[in-house]
């Protein structure tokens, strides 16, 4: 071999080398870094944190106009597995006359409970969401700390959040919003790319919309809330835990049992009221959920207090049966007063299950905000998302354990915090 043609050979090999070298380091410089020492510890970020209390609001002075619900954009669910626990009391069942609902008799005054402060309760619930961010926000900000993400990396990214159960359509708007961010920003390191996710997942979440509970007394009277849900998912018990949130702020509660038709609820609903103080409406098994609810308003009424919580029946299992007691109850309560609210309690675990529910309670009653229970140990948290996508009303307040005071103001900005970790 000539001695020109090693020359040649030798140049050419230099070059290689040094364009390879030159990439490496403009690679390194886009990429955004996941390293210990660009991430703060997990244990400050995996703690859901809020503010301050569950924020309480007087009822009547504002009209809640319900949300557009269009045909096309409904979801059928006719003819699907039922999504209750009981079978659904068929429209051609015989009817039952509305009965007396003879109130409780005078017991000894048991001893109450000493209730949790709802100011700085998020501080002390601290932590609930760790499970939940493993799997979402680690996954989220390792994909988009590979620098320059090609499709195949943004189908990734869209699968996580897609498992995350935040719904094709929310999917969809998070991913556009991402990938204008990251490029008009030219992120560049992990908390850039963190601080960006956090923006675009927080606007989401609306953190506009009010999230204030109506349960205080207006115009000389008392607040009116129905709690309505499926069987299983903690309406009751958020019941219970709402009543005392209000006799920690001071104000006094009166409770409707007007789910007749589950066994033993009435009888949970007075155990809650025991243990704060509160007073019990109810009536016999399968008496009428609406005479029940009706009485509970009028009581409520003339003994002024601040406010009547009616727990409603709900075994869902077809758009039938149930939904159309649900309906009578809220006509026949309207007779009496007004609603102020309608909280609509999902199970967050139940996913894509937990919107069907949402879409059927939501065209029968006018609801105004949503309790998600169980929120403290799932990766479905994405249901908030979708819930209030769907509906156009804010998710107001979570349940993060089995706790009594474990009832806590959701704040779209702690959420995220939550999830990201």
């Amino acid at each position: 071999m000539s001695t020109e043609l090693i020359v040649i050979l030798a140049v050419v090999l230099v070059l290689i080398a040094v364009a390879v070298v030159t990439g490496l380091v403009l690679a390194k410089r886009r990429r955004v870094s996941l390293t210990d020492t660009d991430k703060k510890s997990v244990e400050d970020r995996a703690k859901y944190q809020a503010g301050g209390g569950i924020s309480l609001s007087s009822g009547g002075t504002t009209t809640i106009e319900p949300p557009a619900h269009p045909v096309e954009d409904r979801t059928e669910v006719d003819g699907q597995p039922g999504v209750g626990d009981d079978a659904s009391v068929p429209r051609d069942s015989e009817k039952r006359d509305i009965v007396d609902i003879p109130l409780p008799e005078s017991v000894e005054k048991p001893q109450l409970d000493e209730i949790e402060p709802t100011a700085g309760r998020l501080e002390r619930l601290r932590g609930k969401l760790a499970r939940s961010r493993s799997t979402f926000g680690q996954s989220l900000l390792g994909l988009l700390g590979a620098g320059d993400l090609d499709e195949d990396s943004w189908t990734d990214v869209e699968d996580t959040l897609l498992l995350a159960d935040l719904g094709a359509a929310t999917t969809a708007e998070i991913i556009s919003k991402l990938r204008a961010e990251l490029t008009s920003r030219g992120v560049r390191n992990a908390e850039e790319a963190r601080a960006v996710l956090r923006s675009v997942l927080v606007e989401a979440l609306h953190p506009e919309m009010d999230r204030s509970v109506r349960a205080l007394p207006h115009e000389s009277k008392p607040a009116v809330v129905l709690v309505a849900g499926v069987n299983g998912t903690g309406k009751t018990t958020t019941t219970g835990k709402l009543a005392r949130v209000l006799v920690a702020d001071g104000r006094s509660v009166l409770l409707g049992a007007a789910d007749t038709f589950r066994a033993a609820a009435a009888e949970q609903l007075a155990t809650w009221a025991s243990r704060v103080g509160a007073e019990v409406v109810r009536g016999k098994e399968g008496a009428d959920p609406a005479a029940v609810a009706f009485d509970a308003v009028k009581r409520g009424t003339d003994t002024g207090v601040d406010a009547v919580l009616v727990d409603t029946a709900g075994r869902l299992h077809t758009k039938t049966g149930l939904m159309d007691e649900l309906g009578k109850v809220k006509r026949v309560v309207e007779k009496q007063a007004k609603i102020d609210e309608v909280l609509l309690v999902l199970d967050a675990t139940t996913g894509q299950n937990g919107l069907t529910q949402a879409r059927v309670f939501s065209e029968v009653v006018d609801v105004t905000g949503i309790v998600l229970t169980k929120l403290d140990g799932t990766a479905k948290g994405g249901i908030v998302f979708q819930v209030q996508r769907e509906l156009g009303v804010p998710v107001k307040l979570v349940g993060l354990g089995e706790g009594a005071d474990d009832l806590a103001p959701f704040e779209p900005g702690a959420f995220v915090d939550a999830l990201l970790g």
